[in-house]
């Protein structure tokens, strides 16, 4: 089984030294200094107290690695669209993707029953340039629950969390994603097999959306945004705008808002990615994550006042300090 991690930063880093330690058959495509200190010293994985390093496979050219069984996509989902031609040699006739972006996944209508059934999001795949290049039937979506950070090149830190869902478009389990799955597991990375894994994207989604755009503006952290009535009334009304949008299309959320809101509260003074890309002068994931709402609000014909002003005020932040990419 070959796999191939694309854009080994934090997760696709993290991922990959899991592999790599099991003995499974994994490359990695990195660039920078990143790319450089790994290639001189292996990729240290950091989990908690504990520490190893692997020599995986590493490049910047995926035609140097040619057709894979699995191709992981890490990178932000702004990335994907710029690495679409590039990929294309490790695409053989099996190959499956694996998105592994926050935010709505390109394919997200693809075989959905019900009247939006194969529609393309031009928020989250501009003139449909992944669906036609990529292909949906190639799509294993996923859900990351980790958190990581690369503290220096060559060097993986994890954070929290452990969990990375696995989920076919059709919700079927196909010998394919039982075969991802098998392999992540044994690596030591839990890769259960979804049903339905938009139920979990909403879940995921639905604090994104409002929290990382939120705090882009006010520069707080989870905790403070939860604990100020005045944002939380904001954060609240778009956790309902967007789970109105979300039942319309068939989802089912696990909790109540104001339980959403206090499970990000928990988690204390974290600072969103999305803060830490406007801090660092990063593109920020604006459109997947909370432009693609709006343009479901469009679509099925559902208000998102709340949701608007907010994305409309972030875009203008990200704008201003050259952090957006349409």
């Amino acid at each position: 089984m070959k796999i191939c991690i694309y854009g080994a930063g934090a997760i696709g880093g993290y991922v990959g030294a899991m592999l790599a330690r099991q003995g499974a058959e994994v490359s990695l495509i990195a660039r920078g200094p990143h790319l450089a200190a790994m290639k001189a010293n292996g990729l240290r994985l950091e989990v908690g107290d504990e520490s190893f390093t692997v020599h995986p496979r590493l490049t910047d050219d995926p035609a140097e690695l040619g057709p894979q069984d699995y191709v992981l996509l890490t990178m932000k989902a702004h990335g994907v669209r710029a690495i679409a031609d590039a990929m294309q040699p490790l695409l053989g006739p099996d190959t499956a993707v694996v998105t592994a972006q926050n935010g709505l996944p390109w394919w997200y209508f693809y075989g959905l029953e019900g009247p939006y059934r194969d529609q393309r999001l031009e928020s989250c795949d501009p003139g449909g340039e992944l669906w036609d290049k990529i292909g949906p039937e190639r799509a294993i979506g996923s859900v990351v629950w980790q958190a990581a950070e690369v503290p220096e090149p060559g060097v993986v830190k994890l954070g929290y969390g452990e969990r990375l869902s696995l989920g076919e478009p059709n919700g079927g389990k196909t010998e394919r994603i039982a075969a991802l799955s098998k392999a992540l597991i044994a690596a030591g990375v839990k890769a259960p097999v979804r049903p339905n894994l938009r139920n979990e994207i909403w879940t995921k989604l639905w604090g994104n959306l409002s929290f990382n755009p939120v705090s882009a503006l006010t520069g707080a952290t989870l905790e403070a945004m939860a604990g100020d009535d005045g944002v939380r009334s904001v954060i609240t009304q778009m956790m309902s705008e967007a789970q109105t949008i979300g039942e319309k299309l068939g989802v089912k959320f696990p909790m109540t808002v104001e339980k959403r809101i206090s499970t990000a509260r928990a988690v204390g003074a974290h600072k969103t990615s999305m803060l830490q890309d406007l801090e660092g002068g990063r593109t920020m994931e604006i459109e997947p994550i909370i432009g693609s709402v709006a343009e479901l609000g469009r679509i099925t014909d559902t208000p998102t006042p709340a949701i608007d002003i907010v994305y409309n005020l972030v875009v203008m932040r990200a704008r201003e300090a050259g952090c957006y990419a349409a």
